[in-house]
């Protein structure tokens, strides 16, 4: 899917579907208007007729004729109500409506779409945001049944000729981030007999091959036992397919600059080990990778960005197993730090993945450190599925990652990381316990991972209620890739 700027004025470029706004109470803003001169009247004809009032989320399609395209009307809602999230829904209502549509090519009046207290470039992202999602489909492993593709191809964002320079840098961000967010939707949907620790080393390399700027680094289980990676090696034990450690270093900005280092948790299937997960759902534990699947997305939009920041992407990787070699509750695992941990439940697998990984980015000398990972079912209790979870021991970079989520609607809400909660977590055997019990289960999860990140600026973000939908719209939702490319952006 093509996005592109243009200071025409919506009747102008050649386009199936031309999209505009209708104010509540049949006003039509702007690039209604403009459309409307040059259909003689019809849209204010049809809303003197009560055809369309204006309300939010409503639409009304005037088809074209000859060469004249179709005319798509979005209803805004009142203009005193138009704020980011009216805006937000606004730009969900165009985008269904665009992608069911049998054109190939659209041209959006961006300014009808601007709310209150926001920029061009807001809009201009929210668009494309939103019309990526709408369009995206996952149909590699569809036989017989047939998924109607999705025609809309071209699609012309029109803004006034001072707006342009912005909306041209917004929409070039914008399509990047939206590549990265599919790529990490495709990799969650992947079923786990495709998408495993070796097959997402292997998405490294290619990508590796695809951008010059990106090298990728893959340890096997040979190298981890090398190292003394025992937490990683303990998860992928009852697993016939090996752990596997991912590094991938995009190289965007000055030479020595300390990079920005993401961390993803990579359980590509998840039945909780000896610890049992109960059968059903269980089928949604291939999206236990969520965490690695956005440290690809960005690290692939970083690179089609070309943005000048450092960063480094590690993706901690392993099957979580029942066999006979599998780690037991109660046996005790050396990390690579050298801290020792009691097992308690093997279900609390995630954690454990993390602690090497984030002891090993240690090399790389990092400005910021965060780790990624749908790592508690006590997230989803505390915030449901609207916010991820953060955590750190850095304020400054807590509140950019919040900013970050509130610019893109990419939402996250931060919890306490009070020392208090460690006393949960103590064992009479090892240094610690993999469990800190049933209160604040996600506080004392990143309690767990703290351990780890004294020698450096660290943020958790707890994607457990965030990262897939359940029910008949399942699959990945890509989250947080947004949140932190904005943070990213925001950065640069």
């Amino acid at each position: 899917m093509q996005f592109s700027v243009t200071t025409s004025t919506l009747d102008k470029p050649r386009a199936g579907i031309r999209a505009a706004g209708i104010v509540h109470k049949r006003k039509p803003a702007a690039g209604a208007s403009a459309l409307d001169a040059v259909r003689d009247g019809e849209i204010a004809a049809l809303l003197k007729a009560g055809e369309m009032d204006g309300d939010a989320g409503s639409r009304l399609l005037l088809p074209g004729s000859g060469s004249k395209g179709s005319a798509l009307l979005i209803g805004l809602g009142a203009k005193k109500d138009f704020d980011a999230r009216a805006a937000r829904k606004a730009a969900q209502a165009l985008a269904a409506a665009l992608v069911e549509r049998p054109a190939t090519s659209a041209a959006i009046a961006v300014a009808d779409f601007q709310p209150r207290g926001k920029d061009i470039a807001w809009v201009v992202h929210t668009l494309v945001a939103a019309i990526a999602e709408a369009a995206y489909r996952f149909t590699p492993f569809k036989g017989k049944e047939k998924t109607t593709p999705v025609k809309l191809a071209k699609i012309q964002l029109c803004v006034e000729r001072k707006d342009a320079e912005a909306a041209k840098k917004a929409c070039t961000e914008a399509a990047a981030i939206a590549t990265g967010v599919n790529r990490a939707k495709d990799l969650g949907n992947t079923p786990p007999n495709v998408c495993y620790p070796e097959s997402l080393a292997d998405t490294a390399r290619e990508m590796a091959k695809q951008y010059k700027q990106l090298k990728a680094t893959v340890l096997d289980e040979k190298d981890l036992e090398k190292l003394g990676a025992g937490a990683i090696l303990a998860v992928g034990k009852g697993s016939e397919r090996p752990p596997r450690l991912i590094a991938m270093e995009y190289s965007g900005g000055k030479k020595g600059d300390a990079p920005v280092v993401l961390v993803g948790k990579g359980i590509t299937f998840d039945t909780g080990g000896i610890s049992l997960k109960p059968g059903a759902e269980m089928d949604e534990m291939k999206y236990d990778m969520c965490g690695a699947a956005s440290v690809f997305g960005v690290i692939e939009a970083c690179c089609e960005l070309g943005l000048p920041v450092n960063v480094v992407g590690v993706v901690t990787s392993a099957e979580n197993m029942p066999d006979g070699r599998a780690t037991r509750p109660g046996d005790i695992v050396t990390t690579l730090s050298g801290q020792t941990v009691e097992i308690l439940n093997t279900d609390a697998e995630g954690r454990l993945v993390l602690a090497d990984a984030l002891t090993w980015v240690e090399r790389y000398k990092p400005k910021a450190v965060i780790d990624i990972a749908t790592l508690t079912g006590a997230c989803i209790i505390a915030l449901g599925h609207q916010g991820a979870a953060i955590l750190g021991n850095n304020e400054r970079l807590a509140k950019g990652l919040l900013a970050a989520g509130e610019e893109t609607g990419d939402r996250g809400w931060q919890l306490p990381l009070w020392p208090e909660y460690q006393e949960q977590l103590k064992s009479n055997f090892a240094d610690m316990a993999n469990i800190g019990g049933r209160p604040a289960g996600t506080i004392t999860a990143a309690c767990f991972l703290s351990r780890y990140t004294e020698d450096y600026t660290w943020a958790h973000v707890d994607i457990a209620g965030v990262a897939w939908k359940s029910g008949k719209e399942k699959g990945a939702t890509g989250r947080p890739v947004p949140m932190l490319m904005r943070y990213l952006l925001d950065q640069a």
